[in-house]
């Protein structure tokens, strides 16, 4: 089958397609033809890998452990292990397996999957598992979300971003985006109730005061946006520069238990919540490009310059 294989770090040029073995499943994994994949902020910091220590928590010291990325995908089942249960052959599913989307096939646990609703591209499916499940357990599980409140949501143009100002407006909240001047229009139409450019000014001065900030491009000191949280509000953050996600982290640790930092987990129940808020037209997948497999590198370059509206999906 064809791949898309690093052998070791780098930019986006160390990717190159190559002819690999097909996998097989184990007893606990399902077999899928992939028919879409999208790129994360996890797959970019995974091929870098930035920050260093992910070479320690399973990346690989050397070189990569998993030569294929690719955690989010949408696809069909082709073959089933021993043990499951939860699918047979022919099954549309999309979930988030980890590595191995940037393939033909790959063979993922089945637990980590859902099936695709007939009425959803299998493009739109793969944009959605790790952007919208950060952008609901940021908000719903560390930020406590609750109808009414003003919630404020930086970087919302963005993969993330753009789950998330869709998941809190279906909360009943008053949403601010913040993004640069190009995106505004996109984020006024997915639900923001205000817009603010944050080229023209800075929203941590405003006299406004937030119930929940949901920070998905985390550049500016978090003490920052402490100053604009109501009383008793929280903060978020759920991605951006690595020095200001430890200092999240040290402040958080250092007595501040407003301020939290949310890494998703691949939950079947939290995916078909997703799932249930897109065909009750609530939410939907924002894809900004879309790029054959043999053009993944050409893709994660147009990832790594920043202007993504949305996500960036692979076709398979």
């Amino acid at each position: 089958m064809k791949a898309i294989v690093y052998t070791k770090y780098g930019p986006h040029a160390v990717l190159h397609l190559e002819e690999v073995e097909k996998p097989t499943p184990k007893d606990s994994e399902i077999l899928i033809k992939v028919h879409a994949a999208s790129i994360n902020s996890y797959d970019w910091r995974h091929l870098r890998p930035d920050p260093f220590f992910l070479r320690f928590m399973g990346g690989g010291l050397l070189k990569p452990k998993h030569r294929i990325l690719g955690a989010d995908m949408a696809g069909r089942v082709e073959a089933i292990g021993a043990n499951v249960k939860g699918f047979k052959p022919g099954d549309d599913v999309v979930g988030d397996g980890g590595y191995g989307g940037y393939a033909e096939y790959a063979c993922v646990d089945e637990n980590k999957f859902v099936p695709k609703p007939a009425d959803l591209t299998f493009e739109d499916a793969a944009a959605m598992p790790m952007a919208a499940l950060t952008a609901l357990q940021g908000l719903r599980d560390k930020g406590r979300i609750q109808a009414g409140q003003k919630v404020l949501v930086n970087g919302a143009s963005g993969g993330v971003g753009t789950f998330a100002v869709q998941i809190a407006r279906s909360y009943g909240t008053e949403v601010t985006g913040v993004c640069r001047t190009a995106k505004m229009d996109l984020v006024r139409s997915i639900g923001a109730d205000h817009v603010v450019d944050y080229t023209q000014e800075d929203v941590t001065k405003k006299k406004e005061r937030y119930d929940l900030i949901f920070d998905a491009a985390a550049f500016r000191s978090v003490l920052k946006y402490k100053r604009i949280l109501s009383s008793g509000g929280i903060y978020v953050i759920a991605g951006g520069s690595m020095a200001r996600i430890f200092q999240t982290i040290f402040v958080s640790k250092t007595g501040a238990r407003n301020m939290k930092f949310i890494v998703a987990s691949v939950k079947q129940e939290d995916l078909l919540s997703i799932l249930e808020l897109m065909k009750a037209g609530k939410v939907r997948s924002i894809v900004d490009k879309r790029f054959p497999l043999g053009e993944t590198p050409e893709a994660f370059r147009y990832f790594e310059e920043g202007c993504t509206r949305g996500k960036v999906v692979i076709t398979v």
